[in-house]
């Protein structure tokens, strides 16, 4: 089923669409990310696809059937063409799957590293795994499949690192399977889509372009909303969205998000970085982590950083996925038990530390972290706020950086839509074999959580599966202190009244939904 063409004489409908941050590259595998996967999203696609309610449904899978449980079959769908013409196959996507897994990929953790990965014939492909992995496929909507003969030939077999100083040529070119094709892509500057008439399937949206442009400035991206010079923006600041609301022409969609911002430690190093401390690392001693939880007032931060749209939490993973949440209270704000604990751990005067924060990717990411440094400082820790640019901040705190950060704010969205995946990329030990840790940008690890999460992913009863989890998040956050978890943030997008668009709670744009009058 192929999307229709203009009739003649009917008007080009271009969406314009901005965001707080720029799009560093065009491969989905260069940064695990919301933002870069949604976008990316409108060009690849992955054998499974989210629909708005966030349940998936099959995409270049027609079907899959577990034969054993190490053992996954994919019927793939006929008939599919890439936006180059070459047909997709099997071998498509046991390529992607090596390229996914390859050294400069931040999505590994999609696939078990020891998976075997096997083409039984042009549209059947078999996942053999080691171990079983009841939730494989809940990761999968946004790992999207390359054309292999695409790659080979414009030498993208491999994804490569994001903290890259030379664009790959996947980094500036497309070529998937999806609804739109990328017409141009100028890293920081523009980067434009054109629906794609072959899709397979059909779109419910009625957009023919898509023009997205990064605006930081929340004063100039509000300004061209009310102007009418771009359709639809992402975030509106809270002290604009009555503004916005008040405007004719446009409106502030408005719901509950399931990220996560909280803030993460190295526990790794024998020597902390970025710091006044030589010769050891303070932040391997849990009363030096629960002197810092207790030095936030994540309800002030709430009231009056976030406005009260956020919504302060205990556990590393929103409310709403997951069922023993209201067990769990945040450690109490308490600067004299903070500095008690301080003094107990040998650093009665506190010490100095970097706090590495990205300016253009939260909602008030920048001024959460100013107020996580005047707080710190009524304890004697003088916090020296890094705040620097999305693309900068990830490519230090990422693997392919070498983990660079002593103390560092971030955003979790758990792409399963439940916790295995918060133990898998942020709060299990680093394991390359595995694909686990590959977030954990800390370093924490240990091993009895780790064996909890296992535990915890073959029950196939929810309920007994979040008691092994709520075992998990008790050790690691509670007696190992091992992130400080801040709030859920609140979503707020500005669109134009002429523009409808479904918003889903992981913050995914999805322009082949979006419809324009």
């Amino acid at each position: 089923m192929c999307a229709p063409a203009l009739t003649p004489g009917a008007e080009a409908k271009t969406l314009r669409f901005a965001f707080q941050g720029e799009l560093k590259s065009v491969d989905p595998y260069q940064i695990n990310e919301s933002f870069s996967l949604s976008v990316n999203g409108a060009v690849y696609e992955g054998l499974v696809r989210f629909r708005p309610d966030l349940t998936l449904e099959p995409c270049l899978a027609t079907s899959w059937e577990v034969l054993d449980p190490l053992h996954w079959r994919f019927h793939l769908r006929r008939g599919v063409k890439f936006h180059e013409g070459q047909d997709f196959t099997a071998d498509d996507v046991v390529f992607s799957a090596h390229r996914v897994l390859g050294a400069g990929s931040d999505l590994k953790g999609v696939i078990p590293g020891d998976a075997e990965i096997v083409k039984v014939d042009d549209f059947t492909v078999d996942f053999i795994l080691k171990r079983p992995a009841p939730l494989l496929i809940n990761q999968w909507a946004t790992w999207g499949i390359f054309s292999k003969s695409w790659a080979e030939a414009h030498g993208a077999t491999e994804a490569t690192a994001m903290n890259a100083t030379t664009p790959p040529y996947a980094g500036l070119h497309a070529n998937g399977t999806g609804p739109f094709i990328l017409v141009s892509h100028e890293p920081g500057v523009k980067t434009v889509w054109k629906k794609n008439p072959n899709w397979w399937d059909k779109p419910t949206g009625n957009v023919d372009e898509v023009v997205f442009t990064p605006i930081p400035n929340a004063a100039t991206r509000v300004a061209a909303l009310l102007s009418g010079e771009i359709d639809w923006m992402d975030p509106v600041p809270l002290n604009d969205q009555d503004r916005v609301n008040a405007n004719p022409g446009t409106q502030v969609l408005a719901g509950p998000e399931v990220r996560t911002i909280f803030l993460g430690m190295d526990q790794s190093r024998d020597e902390l970085g970025h710091s006044s401390v030589k010769g050891k690392n303070p932040f391997k001693d849990v009363r030096v982590r629960k002197a810092f939880y207790q030095a936030i007032d994540e309800d002030a931060i709430n009231k009056k950083v976030m406005r009260g749209q956020a919504t302060p939490t205990a556990l590393m993973i929103s409310p709403s996925l997951f069922s023993r949440s209201k067990d769990f209270k945040r450690l109490p704000f308490d600067p004299e038990a903070s500095k008690k604990l301080l003094a107990e751990a040998g650093y009665p005067d506190g010490f100095e530390v970097q706090l590495d924060c990205p300016n253009d990717r939260y909602v008030n990411d920048e001024q959460i972290c100013q107020a996580v440094v005047g707080m710190l400082a009524r304890v004697g820790v003088k916090v020296d706020l890094n705040a620097e640019p999305k693309s900068k901040f990830f490519a230090s705190i990422s693997a392919a950086g070498g983990y660079d950060s002593s103390f560092y704010l971030l955003g979790w969205t758990p792409t399963t839509l439940e916790s295995s995946n918060v133990f898998q990329y942020i709060m299990g030990c680093r394991d390359p074999k595995t694909n686990s840790g590959g977030n954990n940008v800390g370093g924490y690890c240990n091993p009895k959580v780790d064996d909890l999460a296992r535990q915890a992913l073959l029950e196939p009863d929810a309920a007994k599966r979040d008691d092994d989890f709520a075992r998990a998040y008790q050790i690691a956050l509670f007696d190992d202190v091992s992130y400080i978890p801040l709030h859920q943030q609140a979503l707020a997008w500005g669109v134009a009244r002429t523009v409808h668009v479904s918003q889903p709670a992981n913050n995914y744009y999805v322009f082949a939904w979006a419809t324009m009058n």
